[in-house]
């Protein structure tokens, strides 16, 4: 097993460990933990099984196969910093209408304190 190979399977483990422990401890929703879980099963698989990489790397282009290992952790993550970019501003677009709806509701309750007090 070649070192990069091996770092390759020693990452993937660590951070199903990593991830799995997260979820023990609800630091994790379910639905993020098992797009990490599957990233992290086809990292393992890759990293694990060279035919499977060489081939996969041969069908792409890809001159180097352990090479690709990055290139799929790579896109992985993109994915996930987009998906919490669409998390945030949906989010974002939520706080906003609640606060205003907060606003709202202050200046009724206002303009019903100051109409008994009359």
């Amino acid at each position: 097993m070649h070192v990069l190979q091996f770092l390759a399977v020693i990452s993937s483990i660590v951070l199903i460990v990593f991830v799995v422990e997260a979820i023990r401890r609800n630091r994790l929703n379910a639905r993020y933990a098992l797009l990490w879980l599957g990233a992290c099963l086809v990292l393992l698989v890759l990293s694990l099984y060279r035919p499977l990489l060489d081939r996969i790397a041969l069908a792409l282009g890809v001159a180097y196969p352990p090479s690709l290992l990055f290139l799929v952790s790579f896109i992985f993550l993109l994915g996930i910093v987009l998906h919490y970019s669409l998390v945030l501003s949906s989010h974002r677009e939520s706080i906003r209408r609640l606060t205003q709806a907060l606003a709202l509701l202050e200046a009724d309750l206002k303009a019903r304190a100051g109409s008994q007090g009359s």
